[in-house]
């Protein structure tokens, strides 16, 4: 009989997610005291990875048995053990293919000598950082990324719409010649997801429409105009009219950049203002080129407006649909005066109490899923959540397309019946953009 598999932790996966003991079945799981100490370093502080690193170690702390032993202590009924193990001398192999000492090659070391002491099972090295995955690799070490809240794959993504070809009989039913909405019933439309959006089309005529699980009935989406942006396509015709509609409490949308995603949940929270006691508009601060913020010349506020910049941007193309004495304009002024309309880091968010607010959160591909699920948890009576990204364009070191909270969170809410997606694929922004995006 095989014995079970012992996977060995590496720092980050439980930065990721602070329950990842119970992730392993019934298999037995390695934690390096290098890690520990790592640990030790990351729990102080008011951030995600902050938090998981003080549940982790509660956790622990917590368990019975001798944690430094081989057979170190059991996690429950159907699981396996957990141990810590203590470091080593380095391995001659790792000694000779790195040149420096460091956490993550002492958690790799600890790995190799796992192999070779329990050459009798799997030992596997989990890590959702890739370049000590290859390292492990070279050496040997069977190493794999931490899939438990990652998709199988981007292209069974929930999209939020689909074409479908009807008759002109069936189509009907929504030219009743008033301009009331009309509710029809399409039993040739198989399968319908609730706030599912559609492109009905027969061989004359076609019409937008989403599908209101409550009634199971379809209701025509007409094009207007949302505090002086129009649609320029089905999609933002589609996008608009989730965002405005008040029986929808959390709206996601995706696409590359340049398909307005941003633009268009800026416009409906204006359209919809006297709805909300606030508007939040706030983005994840994810340096780039592996430079922290304090790298950055001025006060934190300097430091701050290059990664608020485009949400700036976003709300000057508003400003601009109006002339400039209009009071349409002047509203969005005096708003963010009054901070009725507040632009800020999604970590100054983080602590507050969500109370009837709508919430735009910009760049949401770069979150994980546990950060998603805290954001949405604060949402209180009257508020509404928007997400918007794209979930190719990851800046975050241990996120991709299957494993960021965006994506997460579309898979695991595509059908309920406050949710609506909507995935955005035409460019709008410019011909050269357009261009760029597709074949650059």
């Amino acid at each position: 009989m095989a014995r079970n598999k012992l996977f060995v932790l590496d720092t980050n996966v439980i930065l990721h997610d602070s329950q990842c003991l119970y992730c392993f079945q019934e298999h037995d799981v390695a934690i390096p005291i290098t890690v520990i100490e790592e640990l030790d370093h990351f729990k102080k502080g008011q951030n995600d990875i902050n938090f998981h690193a003080r549940e982790f170690l509660r956790g622990l702390d917590e368990l019975t048995g001798d944690l430094l032993s081989e057979s170190g202590s059991p996690l429950g009924d159907g699981r396996g053990t957990v141990r810590v193990v203590m470091s080593r001398q380095l391995d001659e192999r790792v000694r000779q293919a790195f040149v420096q000492d460091t956490p993550d090659h002492r958690i790799l070391n600890t790995a190799l000598l796992l192999s070779q002491s329990e050459a009798d099972r799997p030992v596997i090295l989990v890590s959702k950082d890739t370049n000590i995955r290859i390292k492990a690799k070279a050496l040997g070490v069977v190493a794999q990324d931490f899939t438990t809240d990652k998709l199988k794959s981007v292209d069974t993504l929930y999209k939020g719409k689909r074409l479908v070809e009807l008759d002109d009989q069936q189509l009907d039913g929504f030219f009743t010649g008033d301009n009331s909405p009309s509710l029809v019933d399409l039993p040739a439309v198989e399968a319908p997801l609730a706030n599912e959006s559609f492109v009905l089309r027969s061989t004359a005529r076609s019409i937008l429409a989403t599908y209101k699980s409550q009634s199971n009935r379809f209701v025509r989406i007409e094009k207007a105009k949302y505090y002086g942006i129009v649609p320029r396509n089905a999609e933002q015709s589609f996008a608009l009219h989730a965002l405005t509609d008040d029986s929808i409490r959390l709206v996601t949308l995706a696409g590359r950049a340049g398909t307005g995603k941003t633009l268009l949940a800026l416009a409906a929270a204006l359209e919809s203002r006297r709805n909300y006691r606030q508007i939040l508009l706030a983005r994840p601060v994810v340096p780039l080129s592996n430079k922290d913020i304090g790298f950055l010349p001025g006060d934190i506020n300097a430091k701050l407006d290059p990664y608020m910049q485009p949400l700036y941007d976003n709300l000057t193309v508003i400003k601009g649909q109006f002339e400039e004495n209009d009071s349409e304009r002047k509203k969005i002024q005096q708003m963010l005066e009054t901070e009725k309309l507040l632009i800020s880091p999604l970590a100054y968010i983080r602590g507050r109490s969500l109370q009837k607010i709508f919430f735009i959160v910009d760049e949401a591909q770069n979150l994980t899923p546990h950060e998603i699920k805290t954001i949405i948890t604060r949402a209180g009576e009257g508020t509404k959540i928007v997400f918007t990204g794209d979930i190719r364009q990851i800046d975050h070191p241990y996120l991709d397309s299957l494993s960021n909270g965006l994506s997460y969170l579309i898979n695991r809410m595509m059908g309920q019946s406050i949710y609506s997606h909507i995935t955005l694929e035409k460019g709008e922004r410019s011909l050269l953009a357009d261009l760029a995006a597709e074949l650059l």
